[in-house]
């Protein structure tokens, strides 16, 4: 195995108590989306996602504040789990390459939104949902600001101080969210890999800071 190559993300030990709680908070989660693409949000409501699950409205207000989070909640979870593995590389990398290994070990994983159904309806539904749209960039900002606070860490900086980790992780989140939005919308007839397209993006942003840092030669007509 490379030192690149992604390893599997472990996932801590639960107790029944927290199974539970996962696990209706999955349900609740799948309900949503299910829904959301079914009906639209708009015609969705925290009354319909909470009956789909099995659970009372009171349950789900203590998951979710409203129905774009738990439709959205994969974005969390993802979020949660690129940010894990990017504490987790060797100190050693450079910060850029140490976000694209992250994401690539996320992509490895079972769970990756690749992997999971209605993922692809789901983000294209971004373009048509104004309001799920708004809550997927503020859930995308929180995560991106403790990307932030990794890689300062990482640089051993202060990132009030030292614009490099905002910079870093705006150019490498970048690049994900604009693989994920053109996968996306590719519809899921669409034969494109999503970890083959990430790692394309990753490369055009790569060459074009190559050539962007080259020296420039003037020359006359």
């Amino acid at each position: 195995m490379k030192a690149h190559d992604p390893a599997p993300l472990t996932e801590p030990a639960e107790d029944r108590r927290q199974r539970k709680a996962r696990q209706t908070r999955e349900a609740l989660a799948a309900a949503a989306v299910g829904l959301v693409l079914e009906r639209g949000l708009g015609a969705v409501t925290v009354e319909a996602i909470a009956d789909r699950a099995d659970v009372t409205r009171r349950t789900f207000s203590r998951h979710f504040g409203g129905k774009e989070d738990a439709a959205l909640d994969f974005t969390r979870t993802d979020a949660d789990r690129i940010n894990a593995a990017l504490r987790a590389r060797p100190a050693s990398e450079p910060p850029m390459l140490a976000y694209r290994r992250a994401v690539e070990q996320w992509l490895a994983e079972p769970s990756a939104p690749h992997r999971r159904p209605h993922m692809r309806a789901l983000l294209a539904a971004l373009d048509t949902e104004p309001a799920l749209f708004a809550a997927y960039e503020r859930l995308r900002v929180d995560a991106q600001d403790e990307s932030v606070r990794i890689i300062a860490d990482r640089l051993g900086t202060d990132r009030d101080q030292d614009l490099r980790p905002a910079v870093v992780v705006g150019a490498a989140a970048g690049v994900l969210t604009a693989a994920l939005r053109q996968w996306a919308r590719g519809g899921d007839g669409h034969d494109t890999d999503l970890a083959d397209l990430v790692g394309q993006a990753y490369d055009a942003l790569t060459g074009e800071a190559v050539l962007a840092s080259a020296p420039h030669i003037a020359t006359r007509e």
